[in-house]
């Protein structure tokens, strides 16, 4: 299994975590007849929507670079609110998929949350395949939306 760690966002991760969030979308946007000029701006813009409504609407966040065997993976964000510990995004790259860092990552949340008291929440788009993994992990369906269901781990 990989090693998988955290380091606080930098404001030189800016092209990374533009990366990141563009991975997330690639496969959505692989049938869209744009050019790649166009399906850059177009992430570019919903990276910037999505920061800005993260930063306004949530308190006490960590935004964090995965680190998986000491390379730039992908990213962690979570709200540290007083009831719950709420994943706002996990992301990791393509090319890092599938050596346990989702994995070690939730459980790293599910023992912060575990030791707090609180329970674990996340929001989860219906067609993502990371489910099953959230699944596993012992997260069950607390509400379910048109396209995202918000999911709970409490220990």
């Amino acid at each position: 299994m990989a090693a998988v760690s955290l380091r606080p966002v930098a404001p030189e991760d800016e092209p990374f975590l533009r990366r990141v969030y563009a991975a997330t979308r690639a496969e959505e946007l692989a049938g869209v007849p744009w050019t790649d000029e166009q399906k850059t701006w177009f992430c570019d813009m919903q990276y910037d929507a999505q920061k800005a409504d993260y930063e306004s609407r949530w308190d006490d966040v960590s935004y964090d670079v995965v680190l998986v065997d000491g390379e730039p993976a992908g990213r962690l964000w979570q709200s540290f609110l007083p009831d719950e510990v709420h994943v706002l995004d996990i992301a990791i790259l393509p090319e890092f998929r599938g050596r346990g860092a989702g994995e070690a990552l939730l459980r790293g949340v599910q023992g912060v949350a575990a030791g707090t008291g609180r329970p674990v929440t996340i929001y989860v788009e219906k067609t993502n395949r990371a489910r099953r993994l959230y699944d596993r992990l012992g997260f069950v369906l607390v509400a379910e939306g048109e396209l995202y269901d918000r999911m709970a781990w409490t220990a």
